[in-house]
């Protein structure tokens, strides 16, 4: 079983947020009642107020780093268009997709549109001209879908689509692959929450017995997804389950793979 790793990019400013949805203040009562409840500590807690007054919402450069030393060849899915409190505008689009790159990291599209083919190809032909590439993947925002969501995004030209959550291997749609999610930070530590649920151990036990379970099926490829606005020692508990979990596979022997490489050998 290969292990796919990729990076959904929701935010990048605080002040994209200011007015606009809401998010600041239920950051700000989120942290108090984490605090309260001892799910994060004193010092979490002033770093984020910290990164608040930063303005400083993204770690991607850090997070870049850090797969760059452990040879993940992760991806990078980044909005360019906005919704679901998604609010960046393509300015910094375009600044961070030209990074990445930069970096030899394979981006992605964060989509917004998954109900309207229009708005589909739209992000398609938006995020082709940025990117300078044709062949590329998408992944929904907060993992939206309906029932036409998958056949629009084959019809808009995407190599490859990883929103629906379910512990399968991948399979077509059309020509486009479908790269089922099988973990996710939130889900991992908030557990569908509003607000933390698990310590470090817990979180990084639950996980690893869930993966050892996933293998039991004989999956070719395991999905992991994680947020760079957490990798910060600002979210320990987050931070360290990521970390945590990549050293737990290196130390297993697993193999790390990009979703293109994945298709290659899925092609052949």
């Amino acid at each position: 079983m290969k292990i796919i790793i990729s990076h959904d990019i929701d935010h990048i400013s605080v002040h994209e947020h200011l007015f606009k949805d809401g998010i600041v203040t239920k950051f700000i009562i989120r942290n108090v009642i984490e605090l309260i409840l001892f799910r994060i500590s004193l010092k979490e807690y002033f770093l984020r107020w910290a990164n608040l007054f930063k303005n400083k919402w993204q770690n991607i450069d850090e997070l870049m780093k850090f797969d760059k030393n452990h040879q993940i060849p992760s991806t990078f899915f980044l909005g360019v268009n906005k919704g679901k409190k998604l609010n960046y505008n393509n300015t910094q689009a375009e600044y961070w997709a030209k990074r990445i790159i930069q970096n030899n990291f394979d981006l992605g599209v964060h989509g917004i549109a998954f109900s309207s083919e229009e708005l589909i190809y739209k992000e398609f032909e938006y995020f082709s001209r940025i990117s300078g590439s044709e062949k590329f993947g998408i992944r929904m925002h907060y993992l939206r879908n309906d029932s036409e969501t998958l056949r629009n995004l084959d019809n808009a030209g995407y190599l490859f689509d990883s929103t629906i959550y379910a512990a399968d291997d991948p399979y077509q749609i059309g020509n486009m692959w479908e790269f089922p999610l099988h973990f996710m930070d939130g889900y991992e530590i908030d557990c569908k929450k509003r607000w933390q649920q698990k310590n470090l151990e817990t979180a990084l036990k639950d996980t690893i017995q869930r993966i050892e379970e996933t293998e039991k099926k004989n999956l070719k490829y395991l999905t992991i997804l994680f947020h760079d606005r957490y990798f910060d020692s600002s979210f320990k508990t987050w931070k360290g389950w990521y970390t945590g979990i990549i050293d737990w596979l290196e130390k297993n022997n697993y193999e790390f793979i990009s979703f293109t490489d994945a298709i290659k050998e899925l092609n052949k």
